[in-house]
This record gives C-alpha cells, structure tokens and sequence, in this order.
C-alpha cells in the first residue's frame, strides 16, 4: 500500500480531525508500536490512566481505537497510519498482542458471517408470482405519480419563472414529498434540487429549465418502460430511487476481478445527519471504472478506508444498467503495489462521457480524468485549462489556492466528477512520483 501523509490526511473526517492527528506524532505519545504484514498497532498515551489501543487493518485500511471519539477513523488512528508512513523503524516487527488479533479475527469472522447470509439469501427459493406481483405494484404507483408530475411540471411551464416567490417554491417542495410518498424518492430529489437552484447564479432560469427537463424526460420513459430495453430500465429504475438489492447485484451482477486504482474519493453531508461517500476507481486490465456509493448514519464512519493514489487486488461486481459505473466491492484480496493511473487524452475521456449519457442521460455525474491540467485563476473564478480548453473548477477556495500553489503553474494530472458544467477535481497526481499530490478536503 502507497501511504503518503497526504492520502492518509485525506481520511480525516474534518481539518480538526486532521489537525488533531498532526498533533499526536511526538515519540512520547506512543510507548508501544507495532507492524505485521496484516496490521499496524500502537498505543497512544491519552487523558485517562490507560493508554488508547488503537489498529489498522492495512487491506482496508480499516481503523480500530479504544478511544470515545464518535469520529471514523480517529485523531488516533490517523497519527498511527501517519506514523507508519513517515517514521516506519519506530514500529517493531511482532507477533501481534491478543487484542489486535481479536480484533483481526473478528472482522474476518464477520466478513465470512456476511457471505454466508447472503448465499443463504440467493439460495432461499423466491416466489416469483408475489415477486412479479409487487414489482408490478410498486410500477403502477410509480407511472401514477410520473402523469401527476407531468401536470405539474407543465403547470410550471405555463406560470413562467417570473412567478416564483416563497410559496410557490414550498409547493415545489410539497410535489417532492409526494413523489416520495409514491415510493419514487429518486423523482422527489430531483424536483428538490430544482427549488435549491432557484435565484441562485445568474444563469438560474437555464439551469432550472434543465433540471426540469431532465425530469420530464424522466417521466417520459416512465411511460415508455415497456419499450426500453432491459440495461436502460435498470438505469431507470435507480433514477427514480428504486434501489437495487446488494444480494442480487454480488449474485448476478458482472464480476470483474482486476487492480484497482484508487482515483479519487468525497465524503458529503446529507440530510438527517447521513453522509454519503463516492469512491472512483480504475481497472489497470480492464480498463473499466467503478463507482463505489456508500452511507453511513449518525457519524458511524465507513468501516473500510479507500486511499486515493494507492492499488488494491480486488473483485467489483456491477449493477445492472446501461451506465456501467456503479459497483460494489465484491471481495477485496488486499492492496497492490503501485498504482496505475490512466493514461488516455481529453478527447477519449469525452468520448467515454458521450457514450454513457447516450446510453444512459440520467447519469448525472462522471469520473474525468484531465492529464496535463494547469489550475489557473481568472476574476473570481478558477479553472483548468488542458489540450486549449478550460474547465470551470468547483473547488472550495482553500483547496483551489492549495492545487494551485502544489501546480507552480506547471502541468498536474487530476481526476474528479464532471456534472455536465463543471469539473470538480477530487485528486491530482504527477506520472514521476506515482501516489497523490494533492487531495480534496473532507467536507
């Protein structure tokens, strides 16, 4: 595994986080450390009388730590990974103690405990009359709510734009709700996303229009599901937040056992105190991409760390859809030596884009990878410009000054989502050093 102080601060759920971690690297704050191959551990003197046990499953890295921090991964863990990368004679190579062994096998455990259930899920016959029956049931509520919203998007057309103040807005938000109701939370999102936009920017009414757009196309293929083939229906129903059960993707998804290079990772806030996590990956045989969506609740944490710029041996299994991106990491066998950063031009990268929203114009984001970018300021905005084009960058301030200052207005290679408008760049790396450069900050 590529551990640089860069890629591991990037885990930090927030700069105190990171800050924090900085500030526990002193010798005297660690009285034991220790590495094998699976693991690194360590003890970190803390305000109590008995020193914070905390460990580091490396094939995640996965994190571990005795400490009360409700924080995923931990000050605690992040100095010890810190550590690791910058100090590593201070860990001494043993036998681990019994509590990182626990530790190790009852992950293992779990993770054997998890298989199992979901073979014993594929293996339960399924009815496959209530099965039809309720997806059949859930459709007709579904194309129910489209035609309503058909109406109320044409409703909205006639008004014209001029017309929306406050209370017209909180019907907007009353339309989302029944969608929801309507077991299409995927149509609701959407229709919530409209009203944000609104006055915001001044081109708001293109962009409002296009949103609305996109949910009367939306709409549209709701009442043509019949005619669309089976990879586009798919697609469909995940855009209209019909989530597709894990146990059949691992069983009958497309699996794709290669090296994975980490290209990029984001952790956003949601509402109801969720954040959902975005990982990019790139195939080194394959050459395919997989994106990884995950959520956790009430600020648990993400049980397995993704470290941008580092190379792991695994298997992805891939939703079914026209679009191809979204997976699921199958079986991770553990981390692989380098990275494999991709190497195709701009203009294969667009072709990859065009191809997808062809097959699939509901994918509203794609992984971009620009080689050769040069970060530039121009007024108040900040772009990359690369092979003569710029691309408008949304990028926190601080983190665009910190890309720029690392550039020198020199070349970087960088990846990171592009949302039809804008590119927001997530990792930048050079071909000679190998691991990450520079990484987004946690939000």
């Amino acid at each position: 595994m590529t551990l640089t102080a860069e890629a591991i601060l990037a885990l930090a759920p927030d700069d105190a986080s990171a800050k924090a971690a900085r500030g526990l690297l002193a010798p005297a704050k660690w009285p034991l450390l220790g590495a094998s191959d699976a693991a690194v551990w360590g003890e970190c003197s803390g305000s109590g009388a008995k020193p914070y046990q905390t460990q580091v499953d490396l094939a995640g890295p996965s994190f571990n730590c005795s400490c009360p921090s409700r924080k995923f991964p931990c000050k605690h863990g992040l100095a010890l990974l810190l550590l690791r990368a910058q100090e590593a004679q201070r860990f001494s190579a043993a036998e681990p103690p019994a509590w990182v062994t626990e530790w190790l096998v009852s992950r293992a455990e779990k993770a054997q405990r998890k298989e199992e259930r979901q073979s014993e899920k594929v293996a339960t016959p399924v009815d496959p009359h209530a099965s039809a029956r309720r997806e059949t049931q859930r459709w007709t509520r579904i194309e129910t709510a489209a035609q309503e919203l058909q109406r109320w998007l044409a409703d909205q057309i006639g008004r014209g734009f001029g017309t929306l103040n406050s209370a017209v807005l909180q019907t907007w938000h009353t339309m989302a709700a029944r969608m929801v109701d309507a077991q299409a939370p995927g149509l609701g999102t959407r229709v919530r996303e409209a009203a944000a936009g609104v006055h915001q920017g001044d081109d708001w009414p293109a962009q409002t229009l296009r949103r609305l757009g996109m949910l009367q196309l939306l709409c549209e293929a709701v009442s043509r599901r019949a005619t669309l083939s089976p990879d586009v229906q798919a697609d469909l129903r995940g855009a209209v937040g019909w989530p597709h059960d894990q146990a059949d993707v691992l069983a009958d998804g497309e699996w794709v056992v290669d090296r994975w290079t980490v290209l990029g990772c984001v952790v956003e806030e949601r509402a109801d105190k969720l954040a959902e996590r975005r990982v990019w990956l790139h195939g080194e045989r394959s050459g395919r991409r997989a994106w990884l969506l995950e959520h956790a609740f009430g600020g648990r944490g993400f049980e397995t760390a993704w470290l941008p710029g580092s190379g792991v041996s695994a298997t992805m299994a891939f939703f079914p859809g026209a679009s191809g991106l979204r997976a699921l990491a199958a079986d991770i066998v553990g981390p692989a030596a380098l990275p494999r950063w991709p190497v195709e031009p701009l203009h294969d990268e667009w072709l990859r884009i065009a191809r997808r929203v062809a097959l699939c114009p509901w994918t509203s984001t794609h992984p971009l990878v620009v080689r050769d970018a040069v970060p530039l300021r121009r007024g108040s905005a900040f772009l990359v410009v690369a092979e003569g084009r710029a691309l408008p960058l949304a990028i926190g301030e601080p983190d665009a000054w910190r890309l720029h200052a690392i550039a020198g207005g020199h070349p970087l290679q960088l990846m990171g989502e592009w949302d039809g408008q804008r590119f927001a760049a997530l990792t930048a790396w050079r071909d000679d050093t190998g691991g990450a450069v520079w990484t987004r900050s946690a939000t």
